[in-house]
């Protein structure tokens, strides 16, 4: 589907139909990684089976969905994950999937032709193995063979106080490697221990916001950074300044088909047993006042598409250099 078709396909979704455009599902509950600042991996819960995946597909494209986004915990570990993405792609969605990457050499031959945007989670190069507790190497085999393959990649930097010193050299790989890359500072979850807040979390201000001068002058001298100006200026201060639109946009399903507000706050709105449509048409209301009472986070993808649809010609413009 070329950008074009797919921008008019969401236009005419969000604004005529008033339903949400990408289905964010997270599809498994294991993990061959345990980040210290990463709460997914602590969690257990039942997944959906195949079929019911297939399902679910169906009625979100009957909806009008036209984008699947698999992540959480890590995608690659479902033996089915071509499969779904496959199913989705012939009812006539993209697909998108985040992972860490650990698996992409071993498996690589089973996406290339069901997944449209890869995105890999790479937060330091020095700093990877005490982040992580993995081979970074394993991570960029990993990213060369799928841009070998012809796969677009996306790298996901999470920003914190160990990796400050890495952005820019970041940018720079992910220019070698032919990425684009996107960052965004670390959320500190309640579940995670205070210790490791004390030790990963931005306590160093003015080092955090000269990391953040680097990176906006890097875009200016042309890097891949996906990141738009006014997102940037907005982390820089690590205050939300832009009003949450993601009630609107996106529809998340949890492991065991639990719809819920948002991967951040993951309040409760019903079950994909109720009906997605159903669901999404009696939580209109509610999905408002989440947004509206919501003290706001700094993930790129919610206040990068938000202040899009909010009309904010920066972040428009950032965005058609990349479709």
């Amino acid at each position: 589907m070329g950008a074009p078709t797919m921008m008019l396909r969401a236009l005419w979704q969000l604004k005529v139909r008033h339903r949400p455009v990408i289905l964010s599902h997270t599809i498994n509950a294991k993990c061959n990684l345990r980040c210290a600042f990463c709460p997914y991996s602590r969690r257990n819960g039942k997944e959906m089976s195949t079929e019911e995946v297939k399902r679910l597909l169906s009625e979100a494209r009957a909806m009008g969905i036209v984008v699947y986004n698999v992540w959480a915990t890590e995608p690659l570990l479902r033996a089915d994950l071509p499969e779904c993405l496959g199913y989705a792609k012939s009812l006539g969605m993209s697909t998108s999937m985040i992972t860490n990457g650990l698996l992409l050499s071993e498996r690589i031959d089973e996406l290339v032709d069901v997944v449209d945007y890869l995105s890999v989670s790479l937060d330091g190069i020095q700093s990877y193995s005490e982040l992580r507790g993995a081979d970074v190497n394993v991570v960029l085999d990993g990213i060369r063979i799928a841009r070998e393959q012809g796969m677009d990649v996306l790298l996901n930097c999470v920003i914190n106080e160990r990796n400050l010193h890495e952005l820019g050299e970041l940018a720079a790989l992910a220019h070698r490697l032919g990425c684009l890359i996107s960052f965004e500072p670390v959320a500190e979850y309640e579940e995670i221990p205070k210790s490791t807040w004390e030790e990963l979390g931005i306590r160093s201000r003015e080092r955090y916001e000269q990391a953040i001068d680097g990176l906006m002058e890097l875009k200016r001298r042309g890097l891949p950074i996906m990141n738009s100006y006014a997102y940037l200026r907005m982390i820089r201060e690590l205050k939300p300044t832009f009003r949450c639109r993601v009630g609107e946009l996106f529809l998340h399903v949890g492991l065991d088909g639990e719809v819920v507000s948002c991967r951040e706050r993951e309040l409760t709105l019903g079950r994909v047993s109720d009906g997605l449509k159903r669901v999404w048409q009696e939580t209109s209301q509610r999905r408002r006042e989440i947004s509206s009472t919501c003290g706001g986070c700094l993930s790129f993808g919610y206040a990068e598409s938000s202040m899009a649809l909010d009309g904010n010609l920066e972040v428009m413009r950032n965005y058609g250099r990349y479709l």
